[in-house]
């Protein structure tokens, strides 16, 4: 381990740099991520299409950053789509929200969206996230073909 640089004494000086060896730093717990769909939407409603729970008691300093991706075709008669990400379930707290999007939204057309959000109340061990797709006035199934759900514990 390489020793810390003598503090310096001077007035006004510029405190020393914060120098860590990331090489024995296991981060890799406050990761998360899924890439299975859980169900496409059959109509227009709010539908569940990935689902992430993280199981590790972990400190939080900050919050949960978290992104949803989701690549679908738009079912008949759909005009508009709208991601979110929820904690628990389809009635849960919003922590993300595309709104209703519709530049390139037509029935058979394929998509790929994405949201971000942050959570500050995140509770663990436990917590669940879930990445949910609408597709307004679809009266036929859209179908999801990919998704990522990933959070990061900060």
């Amino acid at each position: 381990m390489t020793p810390s640089p003598p503090a310096r004494t001077l007035p006004g000086a510029m405190p020393d740099p914060i120098i860590y060896n990331s090489a024995e730093l296991d981060l890799s717990q406050r990761f998360k991520r899924t890439t299975a769909i859980v169900a496409s939407p059959v109509d227009a409603t709010e539908t569940i299409i990935a689902s992430l729970t993280i199981a590790d008691d972990l400190a939080i300093m900050q919050g949960v950053f978290l992104e949803g991706w989701a690549a679908f075709v738009v079912g008949t008669n759909g005009t508009a789509a709208r991601l979110r990400i929820r904690q628990t379930n389809v009635a849960g707290t919003v922590k993300a929200d595309t709104d209703a999007l519709t530049g390139g939204v037509a029935a058979a057309g394929k998509l790929a969206q994405d949201v971000l959000g942050f959570d500050t109340a995140a509770v663990l061990p436990g917590q669940v996230y879930v990445l949910t797709l609408a597709v307004t006035a679809a009266t036929a199934a859209s179908t999801v073909s990919a998704v990522m759900l990933r959070a990061s514990v900060i």
